[in-house]
């Protein structure tokens, strides 16, 4: 269960992966918004300043613990993907039926659940302060993802137009 403690690392490598292996504008923009959303969560941090719980287990952080940003961004990464999944068709680079797409999508949740449930038993966090993160993400996700629905994408599209005259 160590592994979700470096959540960030493979989460951040499989972002740059996609990033690299699509070149899409979407893919960025989702990758964006999660650097947003863990931004924002860090500002609430800063003006909430609630400490991280004491563990004997794990060494005390000197950073704060409401809201969690492991939770807030791993809840945007679930909803977002899996409202992908759900809403957008596929990229050219993944060119995926039904079935794989919702079983993405649920593999996502429950790996969301997973690393949520982890802050806790690692000790890094409180239920509040879980909770806090992951409704952060959760309605982070679904506002930027409603963004890119409602217009943002077109000028996605012109953007990869443009890139593929270019290239």
């Amino acid at each position: 269960m160590s592994f979700l403690d470096r959540t960030n690392l493979i989460v951040t490598g499989l972002t740059s992966f996609v990033i690299i292996l699509t070149q899409s504008v979407a893919v960025v923009y989702f990758a964006f918004g999660a650097l947003m959303c863990t931004i924002s969560v860090k500002f609430l941090k800063k003006a909430i300043r609630q400490p991280r719980p004491v563990n004997q287990t794990s060494k005390q952080r000197t950073t704060y613990g409401m809201p969690s940003t492991h939770s807030a961004t791993i809840s945007y990464y679930a909803v977002y993907i899996s409202l992908a999944c759900v809403y957008l068709s596929s990229h050219r680079s993944f060119p995926l039926s039904v079935c794989t797409r919702m079983f993405l999508a649920v593999l996502c949740l429950l790996y969301g659940i997973m690393v949520v449930w982890s802050r806790i038993w690692l000790g890094h966090h409180t239920w509040p302060q879980v909770i806090v993160g992951v409704t952060h993400g959760l309605i982070f996700a679904m506002v930027w993802f409603k963004l890119w629905c409602a217009g943002l994408n077109q000028y996605g599209s012109q953007l990869e137009g443009f890139g593929n005259q270019i290239g």
